[in-house]
């Protein structure tokens, strides 16, 4: 199984997850990891902007790294999927949690 058929399966089960166990719409909590060096930490920042976004960033004890915490209000799981795609696609180096 390539890594594009594991992405695919993780967002089938998330879907079905958050479907089961959650009222829409409703808030939704990401995290994120970046490197604290280059742009990582505003690329995921304004990919948020004009949500009403509320973003929280924690540096790592060595500061080479950089938590980024996003709760927003969302209307659906495919919102949050097609977020976590974008995110994945736009943020180089970045880990979702």
């Amino acid at each position: 199984m390539n890594s594009s058929q594991k992405s695919e399966e993780f967002y089938k089960k998330l879907r079905t997850q958050l479907y089961e166990t959650t009222s829409w719409p409703s808030e939704y909590l990401y995290k994120f990891i970046v490197l604290t060096e280059g742009t990582g930490i505003k690329d995921v920042q304004d990919l948020f902007n004009g949500m009403g976004a509320v973003i929280n960033t924690i540096p790592s004890k060595n500061g080479k790294y950089t938590s980024v915490s996003i709760n927003v209000r969302l209307k659906n799981p495919e919102a949050v999927i097609a977020k976590y795609k974008e995110v994945a696609e736009n943020v180089e180096g970045v880990i979702s949690l």
